[in-house]
């Protein structure tokens, strides 16, 4: 994706920070690629990947300079290959097509991996010894393609557009009527991005009240506000969050 947009191919396109890096270190453009929105998230949370350089547990290997001569495998080869020359170490860099977790210690002395909680390193009894990078997603536009303000207007909307969405992920809406008297009780245990939204109704004595929590609070809020006297409680999903 990093090479179609550089290219002029497309206009825009999402990529993770680790491919626009592979694509800058094997043509050596940089500056071609605008990003619009730095989206983090990945598979298992709401992090950055990292690619790290993983080595056997029981091998003498404690750092990036132990690697002389020897063999790395990886899929992010140029950027790996960049890295290694930033240490001054001299290593033979080898395309993986998949599985690089179980290369070493016969396909490879080392490995450099994408991870995102070390799972799947630590099963196959690896030893993180450095991190190359970290990876998140990126809207990455060419550069020249904003000379144009109506296509630059049409990627701002949807840099903000997903943007909301991934605040939403993990968010619901709630919303709930109250008596006056009871208002304070119910606001305590109530948190919220800003302030909770609290509108007047029909009755004088009653208003509601409209807030955004994180999901994982629902199942132990709720009962507290029915015991704080709230009403009518209504829990509904949120598809974007405009900050």
């Amino acid at each position: 994706m990093a090479r179609y947009v550089s290219d002029g191919v497309l206009d825009a396109g999402l990529t993770g920070q680790d491919w626009i890096a592979e694509h800058e270190a094997g043509d050596g453009k940089t500056g071609v690629l605008t990003s619009m929105a730095d989206l983090i998230y990945a598979k298992q949370s709401f992090g950055k990947v990292k690619w790290v350089l993983a080595a056997p547990e029981d091998s003498p290997f404690r750092s990036a300079r132990d690697l002389e001569g020897k063999t790395i495998a990886t899929e992010l080869v140029r950027a790996t290959r960049a890295y290694f020359a930033r240490q001054q170490v001299n290593v033979k860099v080898e395309f993986s097509w998949g599985a690089t977790e179980v290369k070493p210690p016969m396909l490879a002395d080392a490995i450099v991996e994408v991870t995102e909680t070390g799972s799947s390193l630590r099963a196959n009894r690896l030893r993180i010894l450095d991190v190359v990078m970290e990876s998140n997603t990126q809207l990455i536009a060419n550069h020249t393609v904003l000379a144009d303000p109506e296509k630059r207007t049409k990627l701002e909307n949807i840099a903000l557009l997903l943007k909301a969405a991934i605040e939403a992920q993990g968010r619901v809406g709630m919303m709930l009527n109250v008596r006056r008297a009871d208002l304070a009780a119910v606001l305590a245990l109530l948190p919220a991005l800003q302030r909770p939204t609290i509108s007047a109704l029909s009755d004088d004595e009653w208003v509601a009240v409209n807030t955004i929590i994180e999901e994982r609070t629902v199942r132990d809020l709720i009962p507290k506000l029915k015991a704080a006297r709230g009403e009518g409680i209504v829990e509904y999903p949120l598809n974007k969050i405009v900050l």
